[in-house]
């Protein structure tokens, strides 16, 4: 019955659109295809991109055995491992970083789709006679961008992951460059086998670094690790961006549904608040949780 369905769908449009129409709802399955490539599994797509990045391609080539546990190396240290060698911590924070912007593409992909399907493609198909708001029309595929992408967000950024990368960004620690003003200080010769405490002084690459963090193993002029370490070191700052674009979006719903009486506005916008009432009550619980968990621990530490 279903494939019957389809069928006569399919049919229907294409006897009263015109081809461009149609091309409109190809348009994800391109997208897909440009970023993910041939696959449906996308934590092939990601497992695949951390190999290819950071093992070389002839030591994989050389030893077809190596791949399986390539593979399993990747699923593992995406669950943090605590490690205070330096090459490992580096090497955990190389695979979170990639594992991180492949989740975050997925957020955003799915994002755009839903956006996309929900509000544009309705207009494309939208029949002559029918009057448009175009104002409301892209307000309203703002608001479901934004929803879906905290949806999505609070789906692929857990609050385990999340803790994950914390942690793994406290093992890395940060550098920061100066300048002058320390030549009375011992300095140091950074090395990649030492785990370097808070405030020591190294050279790297004809610069001077102070160590930032309470132990530091990150490579003092990657940019990369000390983005890493900025947007982790906070644990909760991830769980707060999304509660606060999901409050921001909640209130000027409400400020839109007081200010208007029409009956498909407020259709619409009950609509939208019902999902996103939902999911901020689950991003509240979670911030409530963590929030309790991680100021006990903070708590023992300072004791301690």
């Amino acid at each position: 019955m279903v494939i019957v369905l389809s069928v006569w769908s399919i049919w229907m449009l294409f006897q009263h659109n015109s081809p461009l129409n149609l091309l409109f709802l190809a348009y994800p399955a391109v997208s897909y295809f440009l970023l993910y490539g041939l696959t449906i599994d996308l934590n092939n797509t990601v497992i695949t991109t951390i190999t290819n990045t950071l093992w070389p391609k002839e030591e994989i080539l050389a030893n077809e055995k190596l791949t399986p546990k390539i593979t399993t190396d990747v699923q593992r240290i995406t669950r943090h491992k605590c490690t205070h060698i330096p090459h490992e911590v580096r090497c955990e924070a190389d695979v979170l970083k990639y594992d991180f912007n492949s989740r975050m593409k997925n957020v955003l992909f799915n994002s755009m789709v839903c956006a996309y399907y929900v509000g544009f493609v309705p207009i494309c198909f939208l029949h002559s006679s029918m009057y448009l708001d175009l104002w409301w029309a892209c307000l309203m595929i703002g608001f479901v961008w934004i929803s879906s992408f905290v949806m999505f967000g609070s789906h692929f950024l857990p609050p385990r992951y999340c803790d994950t990368l914390h942690r793994c960004s406290l093992h890395l620690g940060r550098w920061q460059k100066v300048e002058h003003g320390y030549s009375n200080t011992p300095q140091h010769v950074w090395s990649e086998s030492t785990v370097w405490p808070q405030g020591v002084l190294v050279r790297y690459q004809k610069g001077l670094y102070k160590a930032m963090g309470q132990q530091n193993v990150a490579l003092p002029s990657d940019g990369s690790y000390a983005r890493f370490h900025f947007v982790f070191h906070q644990p909760m700052r991830v769980l707060n961006l999304l509660v606060g674009l999901e409050i921001s979006v909640i209130v000027v719903q409400l400020y839109l549904l007081i200010a208007h009486s029409q009956w498909n506005y407020v259709i619409s916008l009950s609509l939208l608040l019902f999902c996103n009432y939902y999911v901020l009550f689950k991003l509240l619980r979670d911030r409530f949780i963590l929030g309790k968990a991680y100021f006990h621990k903070e708590e023992e530490e300072e004791s301690g």
